[in-house]
């Protein structure tokens, strides 16, 4: 039987994870080949190259310190070398990035390949917004799954238990892709669904943004509730106003509310929107502050979902995700957030 190949395209925070994960499992499963090659943006640690640390020490210094990577995940500083000759492709990088990646895998992958996308956003055109599994699918020529949840990265790390989505077009990725991923504390759900997972995974990020303003603002937890609840309404409308065959049952896997929920409450776009309230510094300035390298998804999402809104004229019907843009880029008082929403 050919064993399958898994290369992990990114290693930040959430892509140190998942190569944790898949490091563990394609030893303990059947059909995986053991040895997984992690792309690795190569970055200088003081005088040493990430990639160095990372195989010398089993462990992603910069942006996943004190956990340990199986010793069978390989840093590679070279995007088209980690993917070579990989039948399993699991992209999980920041989306303003995948343009970029896709070009330099452009005939340069393996004829039988699949890919599996982690990545939240879109990508904006003059038509509109396109998600990233599209681009990918369309870019190489392969067919791609999606993944999003409730998936605090250091929380899944720490191995506390935790469930997550994938979306599929053919079922028989959809249980190949569970069989990957899935552990005993890192539960998988397979939907028929694609774009109904990715689209939730991009967008709850802007109701975060509005979440932490309101806990920057410290107007309370009823008014907290408040936004997630019109978030989450605005986000299901906006999807399936824009997408065919989006499943309404998408919006109550982990995916859709769960993860709605956790980003309110614990993730990085929530915690950066806080401290813009509280600090009165930009978003750019607290990205570099804060997140130690990382990127702050949701207020370009924010901005690329307005363009969109502003082009069909259609930000009455959308006020919160309106009103979230015009804080972050038009100095809109935050105030504003409970008051041009009702």
């Amino acid at each position: 039987m050919i064993k399958e190949k898994v290369a992990v395209i990114g290693s930040g925070n959430w892509g140190t994870v998942v190569a944790k994960i898949l490091g563990t499992n394609v030893v303990q499963q059947s059909g995986f080949e053991h040895e997984i090659k992690m792309w690795v943006f190569e970055e200088m640690i003081g005088e040493r190259k990430l990639t160095d640390l990372i195989n010398e020490k089993h462990e992603n210094v910069k942006y996943l310190p004190g956990v340990s990577i199986p010793e069978n995940v390989v840093a590679v500083p070279d995007v088209v070398e980690a993917a070579k000759g990989a039948t399993i492709l699991v992209i999980v990088i920041p989306h303003q990035f995948v343009n970029g990646v896709c070009d330099k895998l452009k005939g340069n992958v393996h004829p039988k390949v699949k890919a599996i996308s982690l990545v939240k956003g879109f990508y904006t055109t003059e038509s509109g917004i396109r998600p990233i599994s599209h681009l990918i699918k369309e870019a190489l020529k392969i067919s791609v799954c999606t993944l999003s949840g409730a998936n605090l990265a250091n929380e899944i790390a720490q191995e506390k238990f935790s469930e997550t989505t994938i979306g599929y077009k053919n079922r028989h990725e959809g249980k190949l892709f569970k069989r990957l991923f899935e552990t005993k504390y890192f539960k998988v759900n397979i939907v028929d669904d694609v774009l109904g997972v990715e689209l939730c995974g991009a967008l709850k990020n802007v109701i975060a943004i509005g979440a932490g303003m309101i806990d920057g603002l410290k107007l309370g937890e009823n008014t907290k509730a408040a936004i997630i609840r019109i978030g989450l309404l605005e986000m299901k409308k906006y999807i399936k106003m824009f997408y065919k065959g989006i499943k309404d049952e998408t919006f109550f896997e982990s995916c859709g509310i769960a993860d709605v929920i956790t980003t309110c409450y614990g993730g990085r776009n929530r915690k950066a929107a806080e401290a813009f309230i509280v600090t009165g510094k930009s978003f750019e300035q607290l990205e570099k502050e804060l997140l130690n390298g990382q990127k702050l998804q949701g207020t370009l999402t924010a901005k690329e979902i307005y363009l969109v809104l502003h082009r069909k004229g259609l930000e009455k019907e959308f006020p919160l995700f309106t009103t979230v843009y015009r804080i972050v880029f038009e100095g809109l008082d935050p105030h504003k957030i409970v008051e041009d929403i009702v």
